[in-house]
């Protein structure tokens, strides 16, 4: 039987976001701090422009430790094709996106506009609490 829940019942919905002038360095920070694996870039009305994936960061982050160079401003590092899913996407569909992809999660958006983010630690919790419930073990 399929999960009825959708992205909407288990995403973040303040999840941390970026500006594309913050310095990358600083962002990294932000981050790991915030044990995220990315984070939505947003222009200053909130619209969507970018995703800093932590990957993204680990050439500012290298170059930073063994070149002591500086970062430089998010928008030099994020990707500007955002894949992203809709707040009613189901919980299982997302779980098939992450496999396939090998993103660690998604910015949610509502009528293209940022809602939350959903990650891969909010799409397990969502699977085992369905396992755990009556109607998982059907």
């Amino acid at each position: 039987m399929p999960i009825t829940c959708n992205v909407k019942d288990f995403m973040s919905t303040n999840p941390v976001t970026l500006s594309p002038d913050t310095d990358v360095m600083t962002a990294v920070h932000m981050l790991t701090e915030m044990r995220v694996p990315g984070a939505p870039v947003v222009d200053q009305v909130g619209n969507l422009v970018g995703y800093l994936a932590e990957r993204d960061c680990l050439v500012a982050a290298l170059n930073a430790a063994y070149h002591h160079e500086s970062g430089g401003p998010v928008s030099e590092y994020m990707h500007g094709e955002i894949a992203t899913v809709d707040v009613e996407t189901s919980i299982t569909d997302v779980a098939q996106l992450l496999i396939e992809s090998g993103n660690r999660g998604y910015p949610v958006v509502k009528d293209d506009r940022l809602i939350g983010q959903i990650h891969r630690s909010d799409v397990l919790k969502a699977l085992t609490l369905w396992r755990e419930s009556p109607r998982g073990k059907e």
